[in-house]
């Protein structure tokens, strides 16, 4: 059954990228945006809490929501920002290197160890993300956002992290999320206070920029891709292995290459097209060592 939550979750974070690329080529208050995606999500999940009676039963509960709070602040704005300034491709594929630094740290926090088939399974899919990665051009010269791509995978590692460690303490998931997401929403909301004097100005001397009100509004349909993810990626984390739930999750990257292919017309090499059939390939090794 993980299996099908963590395919759930590539659905809706392989929207929620999308949604991202698009909003981060408008002219929008980016905080106010994510205010809204993070907005949607503490109603949504503060209705959850109240109607399957969740409840916080310790500090330890309480921290990890924060904590989950303060990774998806992070990786989700660094995500917005890597999408404004590069290439939607390789910005997906960076920030989709995420399995492999929670791989490491379940490894080193929880000894969690994958089977020698699962384990095969896990460096197909990160073989075909490495050859997609190569047949880019990037050096220190030309990073083309890929600095913002590495710094959210690494967030999203954390969350991750944080989401396995909630179901570590048997914490209830909306009660979790609604920490989470109330926490995510007053840091958002408060850069784009700090920031409005700024934003406004420019706005005076620029055409075309959305409205507080639409922008918040998009943030808040966003923000239902990214809550319906949370939920299916920790019931995930509740009977899978951390290694392989996020593996399998972070395949939404594929959702955001063929929209930056078919959409936006980005334009695929050989080497990419046999990274995307060899990542394709070790999803599906994963899937039969079950």
């Amino acid at each position: 059954m993980w299996i099908i939550f963590a395919l759930l979750a590539t659905v809706f974070f392989g929207a929620r990228g999308v949604l991202y690329q698009w909003t981060s080529q408008k002219k929008i208050n980016r905080n106010l945006l994510l205010f809204g995606v993070f907005f949607v999500g503490f109603v949504v999940s503060a209705l959850g809490t109240v109607v399957f009676e969740h409840t916080w039963y310790g500090w330890a509960d309480i921290t990890v929501g924060l904590a989950l709070g303060f990774g998806s602040f992070a990786a989700n704005g660094l995500l917005h920002k890597g999408f404004s300034v590069g290439k939607a491709s390789l910005i997906s594929i960076l920030s989709g290197l995420t399995p492999l630094f929670v791989l490491l740290f379940a490894f080193l926090l929880w000894q969690e160890t994958l089977t020698t088939i699962q384990l095969i399974g896990f460096f197909i899919i990160f073989g075909g993300l490495y050859i997609i990665r190569y047949s880019s051009d990037i050096s220190l010269n030309n990073l083309q956002g890929a600095q913002w791509g590495l710094l959210a995978a690494l967030a999203f590692a954390f969350n991750d992290l944080m989401g396995k460690q909630s179901t570590l303490l048997e914490a209830d998931t909306f009660a979790t999320l609604t920490s989470m997401f109330g926490f995510g929403s007053f840091l958002f909301a408060v850069s784009w206070l700090v920031k409005r004097k700024k934003m406004l100005a420019e706005q005076g001397t620029s055409q075309g920029y959305w409205s507080a009100s639409k922008t918040f509004s998009c943030g808040l349909l966003i923000g239902l891709t990214n809550v319906a993810g949370m939920v299916a990626i920790i019931s995930a984390f509740v009977i899978g292995n951390t290694g392989l739930v996020s593996a399998i999750s972070g395949m939404n990257i594929l959702i955001i290459l063929l929209y930056s292919r078919i959409i936006l017309k980005e334009s695929f090499t050989r080497q990419e097209v046999i990274g995307l059939a060899t990542a394709f390939l070790g999803v599906i090794v994963l899937r039969l060592s079950f």
